[in-house]
């Protein structure tokens, strides 16, 4: 009886874990409500962003991704009625974005021609992770993603309403059919 109340618990505990994982809540707190600083030092409220589908990219200048810098300023040129692509910078992984701020925004212009928003370089890691990817990691905060970044070019979607609706590995390409069909 007590191998049986024990297997039980544990299909019950599976069956639990499985489900938690599938559903998706309303975010407790809104990607609205965060402010952050570009390149320049400007604050950026997110508010300004209502309304569009987000495309949320944390990058390095120095990784095997980086050619997908011109996939983003692609899809903001050639998608941007349909999505806002916005850029983090980020040196967790291998070292790949040592520059600064300045260093960070010449190298993309002059190699990429990007000119979506790119914001001031920071941690998508903890422990000294920004605001937003406190959000996009949190299920608390989000309503349901746990997937922090494994390295640089880690893709957020969020829709016009500011729900996280999906995240893609830095192999996934922004111009992949996968992305492209959740535009």
């Amino acid at each position: 009886m007590k191998k049986l109340k024990y297997w039980l618990l544990l299909l019950f505990a599976k069956k639990h874990v499985t489900m938690n994982r599938t559903m998706r809540t309303t975010p407790k707190k809104s990607i609205y409500a965060l402010k952050l600083k570009t390149l320049s030092g400007q604050e950026i409220n997110f508010s300004t962003y209502k309304g569009k589908k987000i495309l949320i990219v944390n990058t390095a200048s120095e990784c095997g991704f980086t050619p997908q810098y011109e996939e983003l300023q692609y899809l903001h040129e050639n998608h941007g009625n349909k999505v806002t692509v916005l850029g983090f910078p980020a040196n967790n992984f291998g070292g790949q974005e040592p520059g600064t701020n300045e260093e960070i925004g010449a190298f993309c212009k002059k190699n990429f021609g990007v000119t979506f928003q790119l914001f001031a370089k920071s941690s998508v890691l903890p422990p000294d992770q920004n605001l937003l990817y406190q959000w996009l990691t949190q299920p608390e905060q989000n309503g349901w993603n746990t997937e922090a970044p494994s390295w640089n070019f880690c893709k957020y979607l969020v829709d016009e309403e500011g729900q996280l609706l999906k995240f893609y590995s830095a192999a996934i390409s922004p111009l992949s059919e996968e992305v492209l069909k959740a535009l």
